[in-house]
């Protein structure tokens, strides 16, 4: 027997056609194509291309906006699809070409965008190569499934988009896009501008501001439909509580003068210390509820998430009020 015979190669055909379409040089080892195949299939004008190292498209023409997604995730060494190779898991697709699979309208469609940005582990050995662009994360979040594709989660990809943008009027329609879409909440983002320090520039921290003050809207408006909807007694809206004579207790988003229950969204910003501000939220409830007030924290999250059982929450403080006793009289005013 001749152990130096060429191996014959296994047919490509028992894959997905998608897998048929875009292999690296191990999964064509794999099916018996060798390297002087290979070569003659990708010459110019052959039947194959090299799109990126490692990485070949089995046919001629432009790729996809699919397969271009693939073979970064292939040079990344992550297999969509969750195929078992090597590194699967290990990346995912992150940027503007990210937002685009999460259907940012805001965002070019995917054949429109340049680049695509692939998130990987800060000690993974990659460089940028054709139109791919490594990103390195110490820890990697948990990435979404999309169209059967790893993704960064919205607000990590915003991060990661929003690091390569100067145009103010960009960056805001994607904060914006990211919040008045139900992507995600707009505190969420901010913690990833932070953690990737983009707050320092001008431009990010206006459109922060633009998005805290959406997120803070919708939480609001959110309020407003559970008192409407679940059938609690209407509050008077955002109001000053203060003793006759005495300084204000501070500002609450709904209050019940005859139950003594008060609501306060918790929307902390992005510029201020967490344990300090959420100090002073819990030195105001203290006080509030010293003198027989209770207080209910929301969150946008909580309102946008789980509406029904935030509005149980508020009725069963409305109606354990009536086994309390008496809150001390205070004064309401309009905020």
């Amino acid at each position: 027997m001749n152990h130096n015979a060429p191996h014959t190669p296994r047919p490509l055909d028992h894959l997905s056609r998608t897998q048929q379409r875009i292999l690296t040089t191990r999964q064509l080892r794999e099916h018996g194509v060798t390297a002087s195949t290979l070569a003659e299939r990708c010459r110019p004008g052959g039947p194959w291309q090299q799109l990126l190292p490692q990485v070949f498209l089995l046919h001629a023409g432009p790729p996809t906006s699919d397969e271009r997604l693939r073979a970064a995730l292939l040079y990344a060494g992550c297999e969509p699809g969750g195929t078992g190779g090597p590194g699967d898991g290990e990346a995912m697709v992150t940027g503007l070409a990210a937002l685009a699979l999460h259907r940012f309208s805001s965002v070019p469609p995917l054949l429109g965008i340049d680049r695509i940005d692939v998130l990987v582990p800060r000690q993974r050995r990659l460089r940028d190569a054709g139109d791919v662009a490594i990103r390195r994360a110490h820890t990697l979040p948990r990435p979404q499934q999309v169209t059967g594709l790893p993704c960064a989660p919205v607000p990590r990809a915003l991060a990661d988009a929003v690091a390569d943008l100067d145009d103010a009027e960009t960056v805001r329609r994607l904060l914006t896009e990211a919040v008045r879409g139900g992507h995600c909440e707009a505190a969420a983002v901010v913690r990833e501008l932070s953690r990737a320090r983009l707050l320092s520039r001008p431009h990010v921290v206006d459109a922060v501001d633009a998005l805290l003050a959406e997120g803070r809207a919708l939480a609001e408006g959110r309020l407003y439909e559970m008192v409407a909807c679940f059938g609690l007694p209407d509050p008077v809206w955002h109001v000053d509580l203060r003793l006759p004579g005495g300084p204000s207790l501070g500002g609450v988003d709904a209050y019940w003068p005859e139950h003594a229950v008060a609501v306060e969204i918790d929307a902390r910003g992005p510029r201020q210390d967490d344990d300090a501000l959420w100090s002073q939220y819990a030195q105001k409830r203290e006080h509030l509820e010293g003198l027989g007030i209770t207080v209910v924290h929301l969150t946008p999250k909580k309102l946008r998430d789980t509406l029904e059982q935030q509005a149980t929450v508020v009725r069963t403080a409305l109606m354990a009020s009536t086994d309390r006793t008496p809150a001390a009289y205070v004064v309401v005013t309009p905020s």
